[in-house]
Parts: structure tokens; sequence; C-alpha cells
């Protein structure tokens, strides 16, 4: 099964996506975004961006626990993770994002 961006609308009327693997995990929440083109691009983004290793910020949490930030080309986060119980937890986490961000669907829940 295909990995699927959903797109929402946030009870304040901004918008936000997650990147869901084909197990239905979610693996990638992005920030909010004001205008929902604004967060479309965001999807397209983390589409380009996925595959280069280097767009990968690896890092701990406030608890310690392993997480990491997908980054565009300009440095800005454009995607979290959730937190992982281990470093090599947090590399399959990426690796999902690297195979399922590319060709994963947009399903639009926000209208």
């Amino acid at each position: 099964m295909a990995g699927k961006f959903l797109l929402k609308k946030s009870s304040d009327g901004q918008f936000r996506f997650v990147l869901k693997a084909g197990n239905g995990e979610i693996i990638l929440t992005s920030e909010l975004y004001k205008a929902k083109p604004s967060a479309l691009n965001g999807i397209e983004s983390v589409k380009k961006n996925a595959p280069v290793d280097e767009r990968y910020e690896r890092k701990l949490d406030k608890a310690g626990h392993p997480r990491f930030n997908l980054k565009a080309g300009n440095h800005e986060i454009i995607g979290t993770s959730e937190s992982y119980s281990s470093e090599a937890a947090r590399e399959t986490g990426i690796a999902s994002v690297k195979a399922n961000a590319a060709t994963a669907v947009i399903e639009d829940e926000t209208a």
C-alpha cells in the first residue's frame, strides 16, 4: 500500500498535512500554514526534498528521544517526525519518508 499525504484544516482555520506510510503510521507532520496553497506547496517541497539525505536534521527531543526534521533547501523546516525509541528506529522513519513521499497521493480533508 502506498503512502499518502492528508491535508487537514485546524480549528483556527490554518492548514497542515501529515505523511502516512503505507501501513497508516504518521511519519511526518508539517508546520501550520495560513493558506491552503501554501500547504500544498509544502507537500511539493516534501516530495522534492525527501530523497536528499542532507535535508534530514537528526536530533533529540527534550526527553532525549531521537526524532528528525525534514528541511527545504533554504533550511526551513517543512516536516517533523514523532519521537522514536532508538536511533535505529529514527533511521527507519527517515527511510520510510524517502520511500513514500515521492509517490504519495494527496487526500484533501479540508473540503
